[in-house]
């Protein structure tokens, strides 16, 4: 079966002439999309971009998108939204020519960078999904004086390695918590929080003495820090810039150069790989016995399904879990399952993803 007939249009909406509008609806299910995804044999390219440009009707643009790509059999995760466009694909080797000239042939995305994955196995993403979000990364800024478009200086691979020898110079890590743990430039500093939305005001009070310093800011490809350099810049900070590409591309500068990468360790990417090798240091610990360990896990019960790092002997120990009360409750019937996850058990072990819990673990507390 073609991949372009896992899908059925029905009629949901209206627009405002009352015309019937088509939207997608999935027919088969995540076991059996990953089992055929496991079953190719062609290989495929992981790639990343992203572009801040107006985009007048999302809805459309989405639509366009989602049938031009499903016949070239892409997967992935995209957003798209009035401020731009947020995307990560996977495209079968013999269709990322037409990938690539597709995508160019949207004006505004043409030359857009594609970044292509730094480790790659082929199987970061089993379907296509296309969504339309308020903005294409979530930043809580309401401030109606903010200009996206207002933003900092690109910095190359080489400039941000010539400029961080300067010791004035702050280089700001713009990924969650979980992302820093496993690797990060050396000598970054971290902004310690769950989401960018909160990161964003924690950036501007933490480098408040600062503000003629230069800074560098970066994150996984690039889409975070610069919208944190326009912010930084809105709330009076002079000598703004933010790394073109992320660090994706500035590995793979630093790898097609032949220089000693920077940065340290994993890096974390939102796919099935959960993370890329960039070096060969492990500078992260193992969540629940504190050894060196940097691969992150969800926990097995589906009622938790917490992001942790978790080390092979403890990934057996605990049958993937984060905790010997999760281990339990997956050996439990189904139905039993279902009846904590709804909090109607006597023991409501409804467990969340926050940095709190984490640190918990890590303590012992959950072991």
């Amino acid at each position: 079966m073609q991949l372009a007939n896992h899908y059925k249009i029905i009629p949901k909406v209206r627009d405002s002439n009352f015309n019937i509008m088509p939207l997608l609806h999935n027919r088969i299910s995540n076991e059996e999309l990953k089992q055929r995804l496991l079953e190719e044999k062609e290989p495929r390219t992981t790639v990343s971009f992203y572009h801040y440009f107006k985009v007048d009707d999302p809805e459309k643009f989405r639509d366009q998108l989602y049938r031009s790509l499903n016949v070239l059999k892409v997967f992935g995760r995209i957003y798209v939204a009035k401020e731009g466009i947020n995307a990560q694909a996977s495209v079968p080797a013999s269709n990322f020519d037409a990938f690539k000239k597709y995508m160019y042939s949207i004006e505004p995305l043409n030359e857009v960078r594609l970044n292509i994955a730094v480790e790659d196995d082929g199987k970061s993403f089993w379907v296509l999904r296309i969504k339309v979000r308020d903005k294409i990364v979530a930043d809580g800024i309401t401030d109606p004086g903010f200009d996206m478009y207002k933003k900092g200086k690109y910095v190359t691979a080489a400039e941000l390695n010539e400029m961080t020898k300067d010791p004035d110079t702050v280089i700001i890590d713009m990924r969650n918590h979980y992302e820093y743990e496993v690797g990060h430039f050396r000598n970054a500093m971290e902004i310690p929080s769950d989401t960018f939305r909160q990161q964003l005001p924690m950036a501007v009070e933490m480098m408040k003495d600062k503000k003629n310093s230069n800074i560098i800011m970066y994150c996984t490809g690039g889409i975070r820090c610069e919208k944190a350099s326009a912010w930084m810049l809105y709330n009076g900070f002079k000598n703004v810039f933010h790394l073109e590409g992320g660090i994706i591309n500035y590995v793979n500068q630093a790898r097609e150069q032949g220089w000693e990468s920077n940065f340290i360790g994993k890096n974390f990417v939102f796919d099935e790989r959960m993370g890329e090798r960039i070096t060969g240091d492990i500078i992260a610990l193992c969540h629940q016995c504190g050894k060196p360990a940097d691969t992150h896990v969800n926990c097995a019960n589906n009622g938790c399904h917490l992001l942790f790092i978790q080390c092979d002997e403890c990934r057996e120990k605990f049958e993937g879990c984060c905790s010997l009360e999760c281990r339990d409750i997956i050996h439990l019937p189904v139905e039993e399952q279902e009846r904590i996850r709804k909090g109607a058990g006597k023991e409501k072990n409804i467990f969340n993803k926050s940095k709190a819990r984490l640190e918990h673990l890590k303590e012992g507390t959950h072991k």
